[in-house]
């Protein structure tokens, strides 16, 4: 079998040992006669994976018992509404608007009531970002909604701010479990899970137990972050088959070092990269302040749209997909998430250097 390196920013790549083992179980899961995604999800069976992945979580990630731990479907984009809906209660948040998903984010949220806007990154295309101590919230804001990593534009924020006894509500679809986070700052977490944490199709959310017990209660079932804790994240039927699919890919991640092995991984792979853009004398050329460069979406253009699109398919040829930019931004783009093997960055960081050199 021959795999490429899939550098696309989501759905992405994930573990050829997880896909194997999953391949392996489909048909017939834990010697049952029949596949998990064919069981009901208030059995025995289920309930186990389920228990086991929120634990795996906890554990690899370091969530504190003051923080519940769900699973919902709708992916990130539910909750740009889901977050207001439920935090918001006719009064008013504050936002940093980072990027694309900050700004998706944003224009949920003012359509639910007063969102304020403490940071823009519009002046200088949202390259750079300030230094986190410079964030000013008002102290009478529900939350301050940051968004950790913008997947498009291909910068991080490195720290956080202080926000008093305001919590911080956070969209870390991109970097979700590839660095620890000071969970005390943070109210609610929330992540699509096709970047870092399995197959598209479920959203992860950490929420901290008085921003839950805060929550509406005016709210459909389904929209209600009271219920789906009530239930345990079994209020409906969950997306099984992603769930699983998380569990696997956090037993990989655990023999891979956990979350400290995590983070050695992605400064080794974005170093390379990053490597081969600064040390090619301008040829490649990163739009990013480097305070703030992303360590899981690394962006760059080359010297003309011409030469980015013989760049992207001759790394189409040699194995390597999914390089081109959005299509908002155009330009190249490598998502390095925690399943890209570090071989994968330097068969990458080589290309780049050869390609600058016969083409330079």
């Amino acid at each position: 079998m021959s795999r490429i390196y899939n550098f696309s920013a989501g759905p992405s790549i994930l573990p050829l040992p997880v896909l194997e083992e999953a391949a392996a179980e489909f048909v017939d899961y834990g010697k049952s006669g029949m596949s998990l995604i064919e069981m009901s999800h208030r059995g025995k069976i289920y309930s186990e994976v389920n228990e086991k992945t929120i634990e795996m979580i906890r554990k690899i990630f370091g969530v504190p018992d003051t923080h519940k731990i769900l699973f919902l479907g709708g992916g990130a984009t539910l909750q740009f509404s889901m977050v207001p809906m439920n935090l918001l209660k006719g009064g008013k948040c504050d936002f940093t608007l980072t990027g694309s998903w900050a700004k998706k984010a944003y224009s949920d949220a003012v359509k639910v009531g007063t969102a304020n806007v403490v940071f823009d990154g519009k002046a200088d295309n949202y390259s750079s970002l300030p230094d986190a101590a410079d964030i000013n919230v008002d102290s009478g804001s529900a939350y301050l909604h940051m968004t950790s990593n913008e997947t498009i534009g291909g910068i991080q924020w490195k720290d956080w701010p202080d926000t008093g006894n305001v919590p911080i509500v956070c969209d870390m679809s991109s970097d979700i479990l590839s660095r620890s986070v000071p969970f005390e700052k943070f109210g609610l977490i929330y992540a699509g899970a096709q970047k870092n944490l399995g197959p598209a199709g479920v959203a992860l959310v950490i929420i901290r137990e008085d921003v839950l017990e805060s929550c509406s209660e005016d709210l459909t079932a389904y929209l209600s972050y009271k219920v789906h804790a009530k239930g345990n994240s079994l209020y409906n039927t969950p997306p099984v088959f992603c769930i699983y699919m998380i569990m696997k890919v956090l037993e990989w991640l655990e023999k891979q070092g956990g979350l400290s092995g995590a983070v050695k991984m992605a400064e080794e792979r974005s170093g390379m990269i990053y490597g081969a853009i600064d040390g090619s004398g301008g040829y490649y050329r990163s739009p990013v302040a480097k305070d703030c460069r992303s360590l899981m979406n690394i962006v760059w253009r080359l010297p003309s749209e011409e030469l980015e699109k013989k760049f992207i398919s001759e790394a189409a040829s040699a194995g390597m997909a999914g390089l081109k930019g959005h299509r908002s931004v155009g330009g190249c783009r490598a998502s390095v998430y925690n399943a890209m093997p570090v071989a994968g960055a330097k068969a990458l960081a080589d290309f780049m250097a050869d390609f600058a050199a016969k083409n330079g």
